[in-house]
Formats: C-alpha cells, structure tokens, sequence
C-alpha cells in the first residue's frame, strides 16, 4: 500500500490518540470497540488504521506492516526498540511503573538482608535491568496478567507492574514500595518507511508534534 498504515490498540490509548490523529486531519470511519475490523479505514483515502494488541505495536513498525504506531514506553522497553525510530514522547496514557508487595511485607528490610525475592511480571527486562542496578537478587517469573494474584497466593513477595489511580493494588492489600519510572505513550516510525514515504508521513508527525505542543 502506498498509503500510510498506523498500528494502535483498543481503548485508553485509542481514544487518547483520537485528538493528535485529528489534528493532523485524519478520523478514523469506524470505532474499534463496536467494529469487529481489524483494519479501519479514515476519511483520508491514503491512510488505513490496523488495530493490533498494544504488545504487537512495535513488532508491526519494525517490520514494516505499519508505518506509524502509538506504544507505551513500558511496551518499546521490553521490546527493545530496534528498528524504530522514537521521535515523540505523546504525554498520553500516563501512569508509573512500580514495584509493589502485600501491605504486612517489609520489602526494605527484604532487600537490606540480601534475601533473593521472587517477582512477578510481565515485564522481564525491565525489571531485571532495575534489580540488577541496584544489586537485588530476584527470581522473575513471567505472567500475562492479574499480577496482583501472585502475592496473594504464595506464588511472589513481590510484582513490578503498572499504575495508575493504585485503586487495584489497594483492592488487593498491596502497596506500592517502589517506583521504577514514569511511563507514557509514544509515538514510533519504521525507519525505512520514513525515507521512503518523507513527504506522505512528515507532515503527519509535524501536525502530532503540534497538537502535543
């Protein structure tokens, strides 16, 4: 397609990108929510959005198979980020990336032992690369979802996962004990796509970067 490709996904990051794809003059026809389409046209002919899971976001603009995509700076971390080229931080979908633990739990006195703890999360590399600069030694264990489960039935001491209002952590007796960074979404190019479609995608990233501004 000679057009330009955007990857997003459903929900807070969809509705939150609705504004800046405005301001650069493309609507999307349809709402992902209600359609079960997979591929939603615009009222641009030339523009096409692919709605993928928010991991798969990076995957689909490093190879190729969209040309512009809207991830989470959680999502490119674990990813790695190759092949992509990251030109703006979006300041949507905001939260903070945390290490949280059962509320009776003494993480510090945890960590000033040297006492190995087990961590659940769905994000591995970040977590690793956290502990390791601070020299803890963890056992990471990988889950998909409903991190906060893990504490609650023997499987952790502790999770690293994302926060937003911390109404879910204290739903289930947990406290944040630590922050690891702030997070939000941000804008990724494929690199050959931005050479080989300049004149189709910069005026796009130009009228993004001012909605942000």
């Amino acid at each position: 397609m000679s057009g330009i490709t955007i990857a997003l996904s459903k929900g807070r990051i969809f509705e939150e990108t609705l504004p800046l794809l405005a301001a650069a003059g493309i609507v999307p026809v349809e709402d992902p929510e209600k359609s079960r389409k997979l591929i939603i046209g615009t009222n641009r002919d030339d523009v096409r959005v692919v709605i993928v899971r928010a991991s798969d976001v990076p995957t689909y603009v490093q190879y190729g198979a969209a040309d512009l995509g809207i991830a989470g700076k959680d999502v490119l971390l674990e990813h790695g980020g190759v092949g992509l080229y990251q030109p703006l931080d979006l300041n949507i979908a905001k939260c903070r990336m945390c290490v949280a633990a059962p509320a009776g739990f003494d993480y510090a006195a945890a960590v000033r032992r040297g006492a190995r703890l087990r961590i659940a999360t769905k994000y591995i590399a970040v977590a690793r690369e956290h502990f390791a600069a601070k020299g803890v030694h963890v056992d990471l264990i990988k889950l998909y979802g409903s991190m906060e489960l893990a504490p609650l039935a023997g499987l952790a001491e502790a999770i690293v996962d994302l926060v937003s209002s911390g109404s879910t952590l204290k739903a289930n007796n947990l406290v944040e004990v630590e922050e690891i960074m702030k997070i939000s979404s941000r804008l990724v190019v494929n690199q050959a796509a931005l050479k080989m479609k300049r004149e189709l995608l910069q005026p796009v990233i130009a009228a993004i970067e001012g909605a942000i501004r």
